[in-house]
């Protein structure tokens, strides 16, 4: 028969092994993530949504916030925040981080769609089944960065943009001072002889109202109509290539995320992949409603992109993307591996789609019939 001693010092060992068990589990690691854009834009909802259901599949041991752009570093030193610590992650597009490496752009941006037609859907495959996910590991390490990336919200098909009046050419086009995304899709635009206009999000509207440029494009109806462009432009155009693809993705400190459990770790990747396709589906419904809202109670007058535009600058991003990978190994190896997938994917999704495009478009000219 054990002694009472003996018991004692069992139980004992028994209930410190419990309260460490329960520290532990009750344990939460706080990660701030700041944004490039402010909080009211659907991108942070998305966020949002990501980050809640990270801490629910770690039963509230990882806990997001979310802060918006400029909470502790400037717009442009996010990724530079991350990578040293000032802030624990961030979230962005990665062709915003095109100066430290072009093939930042080929996960963000590609510009018109990689040039061999891949749109949104067929860039998650590729990321996540045709070596993609493995490609965007290794561009931290290109980057020099100490961070962990995450792709979170595919946001395209983006459109052409905003307008003072219906351009019917490209000559109309190239009267315009435009507001474009940085790097790539925005020079291709200068390649075509459009005066393009890199410019931060925020300050595009007041550029609008005080005459610094004359038409811009953003993102889409939704967001679009959120940043308020119906006040001061009417004439839209949905079809535009520069960001056929476009993707948002969150950033952690590598040292943060190594500190993570497995488990966490986990749950962080499952979100991250659940997230592809809510933000997705949420985009498809919340720009439906938006285009409905601007073309019926705010003037706004949805025009065809002109026929002239799409063969300028396809041509025009095709160059652009022969001259990265001739001067760049890695931006090469990216796309050489984005051809070789389109290659065997989109003659199947492109076929696939044209019934689904016709059927959605007699649809949708039977609407504005009524």
């Amino acid at each position: 028969m054990r002694s009472l001693k003996t018991l004692i010092s069992s139980a004992a060992a028994v209930a410190v092994a419990a309260v460490t068990w329960a520290s532990v589990a009750s344990a939460e690691t706080k990660i701030r993530i700041q944004s490039v854009i402010p909080a009211k834009a659907d991108e942070v909802h998305m966020l949002t949504e990501f980050g809640k259901d990270v801490t629910a599949l770690t039963d509230g041991s990882v806990v997001f916030e979310i802060l918006p752009a400029g909470s502790v570093v400037g717009v442009k030193e996010t990724l530079d925040a991350v990578d040293k610590g000032l802030i624990e992650g961030g979230f962005a597009w990665t062709h915003y981080w095109s100066g430290k490496h072009p093939a930042a752009m080929l996960f963000g941006s590609p510009v018109a769609g990689a040039g061999v037609g891949i749109d949104n859907i067929a860039f998650v495959s590729w990321f996540l089944y045709g070596g993609g996910k493995e490609l965007y590991d290794e561009l931290w390490t290109e980057m020099g960065v100490n961070v962990k990336g995450f792709m979170l919200q595919p946001v395209g098909p983006e459109a052409l943009g905003w307008f003072k009046e219906p351009i019917a050419s490209m000559d109309d086009f190239r009267k315009y001072r435009f507001r474009t995304p940085p790097g790539i899709p925005g020079q291709t635009y200068k390649d075509i002889g459009v005066a393009s206009v890199a410019m931060g999000g925020g300050d595009i509207l007041p550029a609008l109202e005080k005459g610094t440029i004359d038409a811009a494009e953003w993102c889409c109806p939704k967001p679009d109509s959120i940043f308020g462009f119906q006040k001061v432009l009417k004439h839209y155009y949905l079809q535009g290539l520069h960001q056929v693809v476009v993707n948002a993705d969150m950033y952690l400190n590598g040292d943060v995320y190594k500190k993570l459990t497995p488990h966490e770790q986990k749950a962080i990747e499952v979100a991250a992949n659940a997230s592809l396709i809510k933000a997705m589906s949420y985009r498809i419904y919340e720009n439906g409603k938006a285009l409905k809202d601007l073309t019926e109670n705010h003037g706004v007058q949805l025009h065809d992109t002109p026929a002239d535009y799409f063969p300028a600058y396809m041509n025009a991003a095709k160059a652009a993307l022969e001259k990265n990978a001739a001067e760049n190994a890695f931006f090469k190896k990216v796309w050489d591996s984005q051809k070789a997938f389109a290659e065997v994917a989109v003659p199947f999704w492109a076929g696939a789609q044209a019934s689904n495009a016709a059927l959605g478009k007699a649809f949708a000219d039977s609407v504005k019939k009524k």
